[in-house]
């Protein structure tokens, strides 16, 4: 891609060049008259997670883990093939990310005191509440 970015950046830390990618173009299905049949404009991208040296190994293992081995995007939004180009890049971009991003553990915490009372202190409320809608028993 002469004009387009020379990297992807993914994220604040991670790079890839675009020379990792492989392109795919077709013809992308739908209406379209003429233009349809006759330009590859649907793009399909592909990024070797496996066998790519851009990548740290922890990153490398992390995207793996939640992605597979390689990891593909097809884009057919527009009748451009540059556009769909970019939006590709966009795309592959936004589900590095996501795999990339580390989900924080949760640390387990208590109710506090006054949060149980006051929780305990809106149940018996409810339920008397709730008592004096019923039918009253004659006895």
């Amino acid at each position: 891609m002469a004009d387009g970015p020379e990297v992807l950046r993914v994220g604040d830390r991670v790079t890839i060049p675009v020379g990792e990618l492989q392109w795919r173009f077709s013809r992308s299905g739908g209406p379209g008259g003429q233009h349809a049949n006759t330009s590859d404009t649907r793009v399909e991208v592909r990024f070797d997670v496996a066998g790519s040296p851009s990548l740290a190994e922890a990153d490398r293992a992390r995207l793996r883990a939640r992605l597979g081995d390689e990891v593909r995007v097809s884009v057919a939004d527009s009748r451009s093939q540059a556009r769909n180009r970019e939006l590709a890049l966009e795309r592959l971009a936004e589900r590095l990310a996501d795999g990339l991003t580390v989900t924080r553990s949760r640390r387990p915490t208590r109710p506090s005191r006054s949060s149980v009372e006051r929780r305990l202190k809106a149940k018996r409320q409810r339920s008397e509440r709730k008592a004096t809608r019923r039918r009253v028993d004659p006895d």
